[in-house]
């Protein structure tokens, strides 16, 4: 299938395939735009006016929270403002929900081409949109897009996004994870004038609510998002009538000349290549059982950055993502990697990167694919891959590469829909939102965060339990991280967590679960750290948990329970979770970095002693750390150990060829690249074993071993549960000193995956 780049004739408006915003958009003579900036502004007004455009996007996130009060505004987080120029370009995100201002700048550009003319945009207008082919995440991310007017001319715009409760589909909630297309979804809306002259357009909002089965809750959050907008545009006039609108001007300007001279010059200190990524989607519709490949590629071309998903799955099922979406999501690890220190301001940026992905495929999927699961699958699958890539190309630079994050938990996200009547009679349909405990992903420096949130919403957190329990008829009997979850390696991923509740005070709650990621690990490690653990359902039903409240009893673990235990499949839907009934749900956990036999053995013995994060067992059979009985550290005996795994694994049929030339750069924590004899070769980092040349595939001049996935972390279970094809997890070693270099999860009989190509003579 051909890539964007390749379609010159294709029409990419929003209707049968993602809008592509054209170089230069198309936009109506009556809409007058304003132009004029302050070509020098002061340092210290520069200063003021940037971090008051960024204090905008705080307050307007906190507006929204405060009137909303939803678990989906105050915990989940799930919304985001941004500040965009007049013509469409990021001034700032939120540090909300990253993916959703991804999305905001086509939304905008769309608005320029296809409304400026008809109906107009006029000060006092507000557009309503939710349209995942002009730009959202999936239909129940609305967004709110205000223009903001000086003297009649279009000074910059304001919008904000948050998930609403449900705008109708299939299933309660609107994550819909049995349609077949979009048509048995919630509501698509195009941008749509909801506001006029400042006030609410009541035919508009009465078809937007009509398909809710809350329309009190999205009424209420279409007012949070209505007062948010009213909020940062009445700040941004106040500036401007402070300080004038060619200096406001000015500062946007600055701001994303700043950001684009600040990513040019981190581009030149890299080198040209290309960085691939591959994982897998498990489960796009009930009762499926394959595995659906996913493929990134980052091509650096000089100034220019290309990410490409040729190779991914076609679309099908309940499993895809928009255009849009796939952009928006790349740009999360994007903002985060290269532009962390312009305040999320990535406009500046994005004047270098294109986005070239194949119409068709799941996660650039055309009219009507289903879409509304993308952000717990497709649009995450592509977020977390974006890391790695980038990753990979910034570990030459000895700065740039304090920055490396490994893939964090939660990577897809094991959802569970509930819904019912409550013990007041009143209907309640929700999505467990504790996986947003995620964890994050080891560094380049250090261990990740063991549930520190995901690193695609910042200021995220979890919820309390007592929150949950007072809005639904849940009660939690735990709470607790999971030991030995986190991807082992030099620096050791973040644990995830689990939590475990019953119905309380009603018969019966329908449930749903929407997951990928059970069978094969979404959060690898980098540079031969290892992948996190899978997401886990687990159900025990008609359990005695009752008699052990009768008895004073509360269980620590779902296996302390008698009862039937039942395996939930991925796409499992309208099963009842009774009284009696447990209910676990385990998310994903976060990758490692670096070989697990360079792991310092003092903090491996902490890891289990102290902080009871790995187990005894975990620490000989990966980390190759011997612990005695008393919590002892045995340190001949783990020397030994570690030389006898690195002897095993060296090659021994031949001599093995070493490397003397001068080192050009630190390709990986494990490879290094050498001037030879005027050729450029790669070489092992710890005893200079050559792996070939640049121009081949480092792998293939290891030491390879397959073997099954589960020996890469200690809660990957049995992947026939839930798929047919064999994932396998690939070892390289090297020849010389048997020190790991890298690892790969494939499925078995997958091509070897190229993941580094240096250009460079």
């Amino acid at each position: 299938m051909p890539r964007v780049s390749e379609m010159p004739d294709a029409v990419f408006d929003g209707k049968n395939m993602g809008y592509v915003p054209p170089k230069k958009l198309r936009i109506s003579p009556r809409l007058k735009l304003h132009r004029k900036h302050a070509t020098s502004v002061d340092p210290v007004t520069y200063e003021v006016i940037r971090h008051a455009l960024w204090h905008v996007n705080e307050e307007h996130g906190a507006t929204i929270q405060r009137i909303s009060g939803s678990p989906v505004a105050m915990y989940a987080l799930d919304l985001n403002p941004s500040i965009l120029t007049e013509d469409g370009e990021f001034v700032y995100f939120g540090p909300y929900m990253q993916y959703m201002s991804g999305v905001t700048d086509t939304q905008v550009k769309w608005i320029l081409e296809y409304r400026s003319d008809n109906p107009g945009i006029r000060d006092g207008d507000m557009f309503l949109a939710n349209d995942p082919w002009v730009g959202a995440a999936h239909q129940q991310d609305v967004m709110l897009i205000c223009p903001v007017f000086w003297k009649k001319e279009l000074f910059c715009w304001v919008t904000n996004c948050l998930h609403q409760y449900d705008i109708g589909g299939i299933t309660p909630s609107s994550f819909c994870g049995s349609a077949e297309n979009a048509f048995e979804e919630g509501i698509c809306i195009p941008p749509v004038k909801i506001i006029e002259d400042g006030g609410i357009r009541r035919d508009i909002e009465e078809l937007y609510l009509r398909s809710s089965r809350k329309p009190e809750a999205v009424a209420l959050d279409f007012r949070a998002q209505f007062a948010g907008n009213m909020t940062a545009r009445d700040r941004v006039l106040a500036l401007i009538k402070r300080y004038g609108p060619e200096v406001v001007k000015g500062v946007m300007k600055k701001i994303l000349d700043n950001g684009e001279r600040a990513f040019l010059d981190k581009l030149k200190r890299l080198p040209d290549g290309v960085w691939r990524e591959r994982t897998y989607v498990e489960c796009c519709r009930p009762g499926d059982r394959r595995t659906h490949r996913v493929m990134l590629t980052l091509k650096k071309k000089g100034a220019r950055l290309i990410f490409e998903n040729e190779g991914s799955a076609p679309q099908d099922g309940a499993m895809n993502a928009t255009f849009s979406g796939w952009r928006g999501a790349v740009m999360v690890a994007l903002n985060e990697l290269l532009c962390w220190d312009q305040y999320f301001s990535i406009g500046g940026a994005l004047r270098h990167v294109e986005f070239d992905p194949t119409p068709g495929t799941f996660n650039c999927a055309n009219f009507p694919a289903s879409v509304s699961t993308a952000p717990v699958q497709a649009m995450e699958i592509s977020v977390y891959p974006a890391y790695n890539v980038l990753s990979k190309m910034i570990h030459s630079d000895p700065e740039m590469r304090r920055d490396i994050m490994c893939i964090g938990g939660t990577s897809q996200w094991p959802a569970t829909i509930f819904r019912g009547i409550d013990q007041w009679g009143e209907r309640y349909g929700y999505i467990l939102v504790d996986p947003i405990g995620g964890a994050i992903g080891a560094f380049s420096t250090g261990d990740g965060i063991s549930t520190g949130g995901q690193s695609r919403t910042p200021i995220c957190k979890l919820p309390n339990v007592e929150h949950t329990e007072q809005t639904f008829p849940l009660l939690f009997l735990y709470r607790k991280e999971v030991v030995d979850s986190g991807g082992a390696g030099k620096f050791r991923g973040g644990l995830s967590a689990e939590s475990c509740f019953i119905p309380h005070r009603t018969d019966a709650i329908t449930q749903d679960t929407l997951s990928s990621g059970n069978a094969i690990p979404t959060s690898p490690g980098m540079m031969a750290g290892y992948p996190g653990s899978v997401n886990v359902y687990k159900f025990k039903q008609d359990s005695n948990v009752l008699d052990c409240f009768r008895n004073s009893e509360l269980p620590n673990d779902i296996s302390e329970l008698q009862g039937s235990d039942v395996t939930l499949q991925l796409r499992q839907e309208n099963f009842v979770q009774r009284p009696t009934d447990v209910y676990a749900v385990v998310w994903s956990a976060a990758g490692g970095f670096g070989d697990p036999l360079e792991r310092d053995p003092d903090k491996v013995r902490d890891d289990v002693v102290e902080n009871r994060s790995v187990s005894s067992d975990a620490a000989r059979e990966i980390y190759g750390v011997v612990i005695g009985s008393d919590g002892s550290l045995d340190r001949e005996a783990t020397a030994r150990l570690r030389a006898e795994r690195r002897n095993a694994n060296r090659r021994k049929d031949g001599d093995v060829a070493r490397l003397s030339g001068k080192v050009v750069a630190h390709v990986t924590d494990n490879i290094d690249l050498r001037r030879e004899r005027g050729r450029l070769r790669m070489g092992c980092s710890k005893c200079a074993a050559d792996l070939g040349s640049v121009r081949e595939n480092y792998k293939e001049h290891c030491v390879r071993r397959d073997s099954d996935v589960s020996i890469a972390n200690p809660n990957i279970g049995d992947w026939r549960r839930y798929i047919d094809d064999r994932p396998v997890f690939r070892q390289f070693f090297c020849p010389g000193c048997g020190a790991l270099i890298e690892n790969e999860i494939a499925r078995e009989g997958d091509e070897l995956l190229r993941d580094i190509e240096l250009h460079m003579k």
